[in-house]
Formats: C-alpha cells, structure tokens, sequence
C-alpha cells in the first residue's frame, strides 16, 4: 500500500514538472550537471550559440566564460544591460542584441576586433560608443528603430563598412561620417527627421541600394545623379517637388518601382510639380528622356 502510494506521489510530480514552466537552455544544461560548453554548435564556419528569446533580464555570468564563440545571438529577450565582459569574447564575428531593451553599449565593444556583423537594431539607444570604430574588419551594421541622432566622427574608421541600417531613428541630417565610408553598398534612413541629402552623397562611389523614405526631404541634390552603382533608389513620403535633370545618368536604375523589395526608382507619395506626375506614369525611359531633353533646351 505504502509502495503504492509512493508511485501514485512520484507520477503526480513527473506530471507536474512537465506542466511547469521550461527552464532556460542554459538551467537546463547546468541542472543536468552539464558543462556550458555543451550548449555550444559547431558549425562548418563558426562556433555558434543561441539565446534568442529566452526571457532573459540578465546575461548569464558563464557566457563570458566561452572564449570560442564566433557567433551570438541574444535577440529578442528583456536584455538592459550588456555588461564590460562582453570584451572577453574576441572571437566574435557575428552579435545578434536585436529586440532588447538596451540604452548603451559598453565601451568594451571596441575589443571585438574581429567583429563583422553586429544587429542591435529594435533597442533604446540614444547613442553609439566612438569605441565600436575600433572594430576595423565591421562589414555590417543595424542600428534601426532607436532613439539615435547622431554617430561618433571616429565612424570614419569603418572602412570596411559595406552595409549601414540606420532607419527608424532620431537623424535629421546625415552624420558627416558615413560620407567617409567608401566601401558601402547598401545604406538605409528611412523613417528619420532627414530635411535634405547632402551633395558629399556622390563620395559613396559603391552605392547600390540608397533609402531614404518617409522623411522631410524637399529635393534631391546633382551630385546624387553621379553615382552610376546606383540600383535601387528610394525616395518615396518624402516633399519632393522637382527633380535634378541629370537623374537620366543613374544607368541601373531598371524601371519606376512600387513594391518596396524592387530594384529601380522609388518615386510615389512625393507633391512632385507638373508635368513630373504623367511623366512618371509613362515609366522610367519617359522620365529619363523628359529630363534629358528639358536639360537640353535650357
């Protein structure tokens, strides 16, 4: 009977701890008696480890312990603060602190100096520490949906910056920064305060993919027409009424686009003057050719 009410308690346990909350990889892994290192992935590339959205407040004080990782992903958790120790980690290619509540950065971010792609887009931060231009071999960027306005001059470091998100921000010109950055290929700032595009734009002689949507921006300067890498660009909800005569020189440009992922010119939601409305209805050849012969006859 005894024996049998034991089992009867042992069963209602097991079915209780199945119905409670899951424990964090990391709980788990250690409750087990299992070594941190366990949770790690090795990859044909890096050594990875994930922690994405584990409800995390607090980084866990073992992680910086795992000098191998080449790739983290603490996205989307309740992250605060991430503390100095971060440094320890330089071996890291690939920072994932995306969808946290983040307001800086430590300084210690500097040491990571074989870092190429960081995200910390999705967080609260209202600046960016001169000590991240420190990490030289930084081929990709995400610093969307912030609170920023501006960027540290020390930027112009970043020579192997070829990709910069720096949407859905505070930015109500272009930090003079980035105009220094000449490998860039892909730049983003949409969603700012933006009133004007700067003519220093045609030094960013690699540019593929420019956006600049949803801004206060009233005209496009000459010099944005001289850079011939252009593919895509977008200016759409922006206070745009005429256009730069020369813009028949951006060659790449394939057509007038409307879906936000096509290559082309983004023109839509702008109070552009007459003719320019019907023109660009008759597609991007007739717009090219209308601005061709007007800077023909002027």
């Amino acid at each position: 009977m005894g024996t049998e009410h034991s089992k009867n308690e042992e069963q209602r346990s097991m079915v209780f701890l199945r119905k409670g909350p899951k424990l964090p990889a990391w709980e788990d892994a250690l409750l087990a008696g299992r070594e941190p290192k366990s949770l790690l992935k090795r990859g044909l590339r890096y050594v990875s480890l994930s922690l994405i959205m584990k409800g995390m407040t607090s980084t866990p004080d073992f992680l910086w312990g795992l000098h191998e990782v080449q790739k983290l992903n603490l996205s989307r958790n309740q992250l605060v603060v991430i503390p100095p120790s971060l440094g320890k980690l330089d071996r890291l290619v690939v920072l994932n602190l995306g969808g946290n509540c983040l307001k800086c950065l430590p300084k210690e971010i500097g040491l990571l100096r074989n870092l190429k792609v960081l995200f910390v887009n999705m967080n609260c931060l209202k600046e960016v520490p001169a000590e991240l231009s420190l990490c030289r071999k930084l081929e990709v960027l995400s610093l969307s949906h912030n609170c920023i306005s501006q960027l540290p001059l020390s930027f112009t470091d970043l020579t192997s910056l070829r990709k910069l998100n720096l949407s859905n921000n505070r930015f109500v010109q272009i930090p003079l920064c980035i105009f220094a950055l000449r490998s860039l290929d892909f730049l983003h700032l949409g969603s700012n305060k933006l009133e004007n595009i700067a003519e220093s734009i045609q030094y960013l002689v690699n540019l593929q993919i420019f956006i600049v949507e949803n801004n206060n921006i009233r005209s496009l300067p000459r010099s944005l027409c001289y850079i011939s890498t252009l593919e895509l660009l977008n200016v759409d909800y922006n206070a745009i009424q005429t256009l730069p005569d020369d813009l028949y020189l951006l060659r790449r440009l394939r057509r007038i686009a409307w879906n936000p992922m096509d290559k082309g010119l983004h023109i839509a939601h702008n109070p552009l003057s007459r003719p320019l409305p019907e023109v660009v209805e008759g597609g991007l050849d007739v717009l090219f050719n209308y601005l061709r012969d007007k800077k023909e006859h002027n």
